[in-house]
């Protein structure tokens, strides 16, 4: 069976925490979640040795949070590049800039009352974790997050020599400016997963490399690029990523659990990753 590596989203520094502060036991508790959610998935074409799936997860999220008792339940109350992300983010979710010229605080308000409004108290509570991780992540092109980040990305395919790679939401960006940055990293098939790589001024313009003519590419030592998301997917903005990087050669929608709108327990195990993988496996 090939090699398949994961690269976790947002959301996940309690598996560090649970683990005593270890960012390899974190990472194993996610492999062998992963493991079973693609079981799950795979169905009929699941492997029936008791063989694992997954290899490794590249665990990096102790580089970008808090510890959970310091994190901003409250979006007022997170920091301001984090409700900036949150302001522009909402914008994009009802489609128009109603919130542009007025006040952060103003703009913040409506936000959240437009997110309680439509997506209940859950898209509040995912937006807490979600803007402040992407926040801390762009925060600078050679921030030490941003740059850690990358490094344990970069070392876990470098270990592994995975055939495929599967990222998961922020995970998506992490892998897409890791593997640019180490074109000598191959992978057959990269999998993105409810990626929010086209998020128009919040991800997609502080890509590095920077898009060039409104366009971002395929990493030079990825063979295949797939990309699949829920078309509900509040993270996945927009679900297509065709439309603004060359060289995905494949965009699927699915439809997931409208309140599990972005976990990868619904991605891996929604039935989509199924004709990707059975030839690896």
């Amino acid at each position: 069976m090939a090699t398949i590596v994961g690269v976790h989203g947002i959301g996940k520094y309690r598996y560090y925490a649970e683990a005593g502060n270890s960012a390899a036991g974190a990472a194993e508790r996610m492999r062998a979640k992963w493991d079973r959610y693609l079981h799950a998935g795979l169905g009929s074409a699941a492997a029936r040795d008791g063989r694992g799936y997954i290899a490794e997860v590249a665990y990096y999220a102790h580089h970008l949070a808090k510890p959970a008792a310091a994190r901003a339940r409250d979006p007022e109350r997170m920091d301001a590049e984090a409700q900036r992300v949150l302001v522009e983010w909402a914008a994009q979710l009802k489609g128009v800039k109603e919130a542009a010229g007025e006040s952060l605080t103003g703009a913040l308000r409506w936000a959240t009352e437009w997110l309680l409004e439509r997506l209940e108290h859950r898209a509040v509570a995912f937006a807490t974790l979600f803007c402040p991780e992407v926040a801390a992540y762009l925060e600078s092109p050679n921030g030490p997050a941003r740059t850690r980040s990358r490094e344990v990305v970069a070392e876990v395919i470098r270990r592994n020599r995975p055939q495929v790679v599967i990222a998961h939401s922020l995970g998506s960006v992490v892998t897409y400016e890791t593997l640019h940055a180490n074109p000598d990293l191959e992978v057959e098939l990269l999998i993105t997963l409810g990626s929010p790589l086209g998020m128009r001024n919040v991800v997609f313009e502080r890509l590095l490399p920077a898009p060039l003519g409104g366009m971002g590419g395929r990493p030079p030592g990825v063979k295949r690029w797939v990309n699949i998301a829920d078309e509900d997917d509040i993270a996945a903005i927009p679900p297509s990523l065709r439309s603004c990087f060359t060289g995905v050669d494949q965009d699927t929608l699915v439809n997931l659990d409208w309140i599990d709108f972005h976990t990868v327990e619904k991605y891996l195990g929604c039935g989509a990753l199924t004709p990707l993988l059975t030839p690896y496996l």
